[in-house]
């Protein structure tokens, strides 16, 4: 099914359908998130309300949205599991709109799990670094014949992590399916970083 997630009333539409066809809803993954076009601005002086109001839009209330549809189903079945995919944008400046888009998400996260843990619903935010998909490949492999180097040389100077490597997409959602698990009952409300380490940070 298809949903335009700044629209609640497609969000409801596309989760009724679901319903519909399997007879509930157990596990909801948020991963939507507005492209990040080449140009932008990333000057918090400089960056439009335009700009913020769409990350905002798409990311935190596109997930708000989906979780309010799909939690009463969950709660009814008395068990669920809702992982809302942001960023490690949320422990870095350097983008107001990256920060504030991911920070909320990691805020919504916390806000539900509280609400809905007495339910048997589980709530967590994983926060991916510099992930290797498809598009991220591609710059990869410009990068790397642009200077003279293997992909895995570059994917290691672009990586900017512990491991010395690009996390691939998969290995995030290895993640995300432990969440998604009966197995993940003892976190909910917290952050999980999926990014190789982040070297010099502690985080607590």
């Amino acid at each position: 099914m298809r949903a335009d997630t700044h629209d609640d009333a497609s969000v409801r539409a596309a989760v009724a359908e679901v319903v519909a066809q399997l007879g509930g809803v157990d596990i909801l993954v948020n991963t939507a998130a507005a492209p990040w076009k080449p140009g932008q601005r990333t000057s918090t002086i400089e960056v439009t309300d335009e700009q913020m109001r769409e990350h905002f839009e798409v990311k935190a209330l596109g997930y708000l949205r989906m979780a309010r549809a799909a939690a009463p189903h969950m709660i009814d079945a008395g068990w669920g599991r809702i992982i809302n995919v942001s960023g490690l944008g949320a422990r870095h400046a350097g983008s107001a709109v990256q920060t504030v888009r991911n920070v909320a998400v990691s805020a919504i996260t916390k806000n539900l799990a509280d609400d809905l843990g007495q339910h048997g619903i589980n709530v967590t935010v994983v926060h991916p670094g510099m992930t290797r998909t498809d598009a991220v490949a591609d710059l990869v492999a410009e990068r790397a014949r642009a200077e003279g180097l293997s992909d895995d040389e570059m994917g290691a100077r672009m990586a900017h992590n512990s491991i010395h490597r690009l996390v691939d997409a998969s290995e995030v959602a290895d993640v995300i399916a432990f969440l998604a698990s009966p197995r993940s009952i003892a976190i909910t409300g917290d952050a999980i970083a999926a990014g190789g380490g982040d070297p010099g940070v502690v985080a607590y």
